[in-house]
C-alpha cells in the first residue's frame, strides 16, 4: 500500500517517551526517518524529566519535543504525546533502541488491513535482554495472561501500532502501557501480536529497575483486572 508522505496531515504519529537517553537520540531518529520515508508521519519525543543532554540533542535532530518538568513515568509520557499527536494511527517504541523501528511499516500495514480498533503488539521473539529480566518477564508475561486473558504473548514490549481515538478513550494510570491490550479488550477494541527484532541496549543504561517492576506490578494487575470486571460495554442501537 502506498502512502503520500508530503501529505499536511501524517498518517501517523511515532511517540517515543525518553528519559536520559541523549546518545540513543540520534542514531534512533534516524532509524525511524528511514523506515518511514514512504508514509506520511511524525517524530514525537516526549523527555520526561532528563537530567542529561536530552534536550539539546532533541533539538539537534529536528523533531517535536515535548517535556515533563519532573519526571512522572513512562505511560504519562505515551499519554502527552498520544494526545499531542495529528495523526489518526499511533505508533509507539521505547528510545533506548532495542526496538527496531523497521518493523512498524509491517504492523501498520496490517492494522490499516483491519481497518477497525486494533491494536497490533510486537511480540519479542527472541529477547536481548539480561537473564535476570528474562526470567522475571516471563514468568510475569504467564501470570497477566492467566489473570486478564488479554490474548498477548509480550504485553511489555514499546513497540505498538493503534488507533490514537481508541487510545483517547482508554482509562489513563501509571503503567498503563503494559497493560493495553487488555485495556483495548475491554473497550470493544481487537489486539494481535506481530513478532518484532529485538536489540541489545548500546548506549546509556535501563532507568527501570527489575525490583521496581515487580513491586508494583501485582498492584496493577489487581487494579486492571478490577477495571475488566467493573465495565460493560453498551451496545447502542
Amino acid at each position: 500500500m502506498s502512502h503520500d508522505p508530503s501529505l499536511t496531515t501524517p498518517l501517523l504519529s511515532v511517540v517515543v517517551p525518553v528519559r536520559n537517553e541523549a546518545p540513543n537520540i540520534a542514531p534512533l531518529v534516524a532509524e525511524i526517518r528511514a523506515a518511514l520515508a514512504a508514509y506520511a508521519h511524525e517524530i514525537i519525543y516526549v523527555d520526561d524529566g532528563s537530567s542529561d543532554a536530552t534536550p539539546a540533542e532533541l533539538v539537534a535532530a529536528g523533531v517535536r519535543g515535548l517535556r515533563h518538568r519532573f519526571s512522572c513515568g513512562q505511560s504519562a509520557a505515551v499519554v502527552t504525546g498520544v494526545k499531542a499527536a495529528r495523526g489518526a494511527w499511533i505508533a509507539t517504541l521505547d528510545g533506548d533502541g532495542q526496538n527496531d523501528p523497521a518493523d512498524i511499516p509491517r504492523m501498520l500495514e496490517r492494522a490499516l488491513a483491519h481497518g477497525g480498533n486494533l491494536l497490533v503488539a510486537g511480540h519479542r521473539v527472541t529477547r536481548r535482554d539480561t537473564l535476570t529480566k528474562r526470567i522475571t518477564s516471563r514468568y510475569a508475561n504467564r501470570f497477566r495472561a492467566w489473570l486478564l486473558r488479554d490474548a498477548t504473548p509480550d504485553t511489555g514490549c514499546g513497540l505498538k501500532v493503534f488507533p490514537r481515538a481508541l487510545f483517547l478513550e482508554l482509562p489513563h494510570f501509571d503503567h498503563m502501557h503494559r497493560y493495553l491490550p487488555a485495556l483495548v479488550l475491554r473497550q470493544g477494541g481487537e489486539v494481535v501480536s506481530e513478532p518484532v527484532n529485538h536489540r541489545p541496549r548500546t548506549r546509556g543504561v535501563s532507568n527501570y529497575g527489575t525490583i521496581d517492576r515487580l513491586m508494583v506490578a501485582f498492584l496493577d494487575l489487581v487494579g486492571v483486572a478490577w477495571l475488566q470486571r467493573r465495565w460493560k460495554r453498551p451496545v447502542v442501537e
